[in-house]
């Protein structure tokens, strides 16, 4: 008992000197944590420390260059402001220095105005004084000679004015004399123009108002073969030279008829070739018109050249040659206008001759002077002066220029042959039978039909036809549909209402077509 006693009180007292020792030992161990922390924080503090100078070394250095910076920004600011300052004062002592300079100069200039004003006045006073002695003097004089011829002023006025009225009478009848004399000398030659205008009054062929042509064929078998199936080959036809067909009962005939000559030369060539040739279908007379239409391309330039061969005129700029082979296809008044020019043409040329001046250039202006009637498109300006502005374009002498702008009056005459060449142009067109006025009227009105076709969009082409009652449009099928092609028809009757005068009625036509073309290979 007494050894379990003493065992447990070893052991208990192991357990308290063991704790003891334990806590000794934690204790130890704590302080050498304590003592490194301590070491930790305090080299932290070092680092922490060292770091803070380097930034505050950093930022001083980073505020002295800014400082710098703004310090040399401020510099340019204020040389600049110094520069622009100076620049003003400049400025301002050199408008000081103009205004002192103006200012002298408008004292010296006032000073002489008073001078001169001055010398005015001076003047006038001694004019006004010397006015008043000389009539003075003249009352006087006047005085003396009234008692020296015993007439009063008014007596002798009266007698000056019989003697100058008798002193008239003579001299007009020496004038008079004089004025005979001259128009003896002259009589010749003014008679020598009054028989040549006599002379060339006299009628050559008359105006014909021809606005049809008949095309011969050998049966009446061929007029089916014109028509077609269902009509589509006249339609062709009519559409591709904008001429109407009429096919009725004259045998061994069709009727081509259009205002216009050139069209219907291009049909009535266009059908005998495809007479000739047999194929009449659409393509095939689109192509044929093609063809036709450059062969009257050729045969315009064909006839200038023979015209200006037969009137002995050399060195024509080729454009006028063409432009005078147009001129067969087109009328004035009724008269052919190559006719007409190639008559004026002939009658400078004699008139020219027998004044003793130039007649080839007189023969040559008046083979011009119209050529302004045929441009390639409308124009507002007058012919003379557009055939003047073609004439001075392709190298045209100035005496010819002038005698073509001037045959109407449009421009002053400065050529001798000027008004010869309107002279001619009058006797050509003046004579009985030249010209009538009914034709040109009648093709006008047609062209203005057409023209206010054109003025609408999407119209390709349009031909008035059946003398005008008709007006046929051919539309582009890509710009117009059915349902605007109707409308179109509408809006042209209405504009032809508003705008134009003529007999009856106008039927207005519009065709759209639409064409699918492949080609097999």
């Amino acid at each position: 008992m007494d050894n379990i006693i003493f065992l447990i009180i070893a052991a208990v007292a192991g357990l308290v000197i063991g704790f003891i020792i334990a806590k000794i030992l934690e204790r130890s161990k704590a302080s050498e944590i304590v003592k490194s922390a301590k070491k930790t924080s305090q080299s932290i503090i070092r680092d922490a420390k060292s770091e803070g100078e380097t930034i505050k070394k950093d930022k001083i250095l980073q505020a002295k260059e800014k400082f710098i910076e703004l310090k040399s920004e401020h510099e340019k600011v204020i040389l600049s402001r110094d520069k622009k300052m100076a620049e003003a004062e400049k400025r301002t002592r050199d408008k000081e220095s103009q205004v002192s300079n103006e200012l002298s100069k408008g004292k010296k200039l006032n000073a002489d105005l008073e001078q001169k004003i001055k010398d005015y006045n001076h003047r006038n006073e001694y004019l006004e004084k010397k006015q008043s002695e000389l009539k003075k003097l003249h009352k006087s004089q006047v005085q003396q000679l009234e008692v020296i011829s015993g007439l009063s002023a008014e007596e002798a006025k009266e007698q000056l004015v019989e003697s100058l009225k008798e002193q008239a009478k003579t001299d007009s009848m020496s004038l008079i004399q004089s004025t005979i004399e001259e128009a003896k000398l002259t009589a010749q030659q003014e008679a020598k123009k009054v028989v040549i205008n006599t002379i060339q009054r006299i009628g050559t062929e008359e105006a014909v108002e021809n606005c049809v042509s008949v095309f011969n064929i050998e049966s009446d078998d061929v007029k089916g073969r014109i028509i077609g199936r269902e009509g589509r080959n006249i339609r062709a036809i009519e559409a591709a030279t904008g001429v109407e067909i009429i096919v009725d009962d004259t045998p061994e005939a069709i009727i081509l008829s259009c205002f216009d000559s050139v069209r219907r030369e291009v049909a009535r060539l266009s059908l005998h070739k495809l007479v000739t040739d047999g194929r009449i279908h659409p393509a095939r007379i689109e192509e044929i018109v093609k063809k036709t239409r450059k062969q009257i391309d050729e045969e315009i330039i064909e006839v200038g050249k023979r015209t200006v061969i037969d009137l002995g005129i050399h060195g024509l700029h080729p454009e006028l040659i063409k432009t005078v082979g147009r001129m067969k296809y087109r009328s004035s008044y009724g008269q052919n206008l190559l006719q007409h020019s190639r008559e004026v043409a002939k009658l400078c040329g004699v008139m020219a001759a027998e004044l003793g001046l130039n007649p080839k250039l007189a023969k040559r202006a008046g083979l011009l002077h119209d050529i302004g009637k045929v441009p390639d498109t409308e124009t507002e300006v007058p012919h003379a002066i557009l055939g003047m502005q073609w004439a001075e374009k392709y190298g045209e002498k100035p005496d010819v220029c002038n005698a073509i702008g001037a045959h109407h009056d449009e421009v002053e005459m400065t050529a001798l042959i000027s008004p010869i060449v309107q002279v001619c142009d009058a006797i050509s067109g003046a004579r009985p039978g030249a010209r009538r006025q009914v034709l040109d009227s009648y093709i006008q009105r047609l062209k203005d039909l057409e023209d206010i076709a054109f003025g609408f969009s999407g119209v390709k082409k349009a031909y008035a036809i059946q003398a005008g009652r008709e007006l046929r449009v051919i539309v582009e099928s890509e710009k117009v549909n059915d349902e605007r092609a109707a409308s179109l028809s509408f809006e042209i009757s209405q504009k032809i209402q508003t705008d134009m005068t003529y007999p009856g009625q106008v039927k207005i036509t519009v065709i759209r077509e639409t064409r699918a073309v492949n080609i097999a290979k």
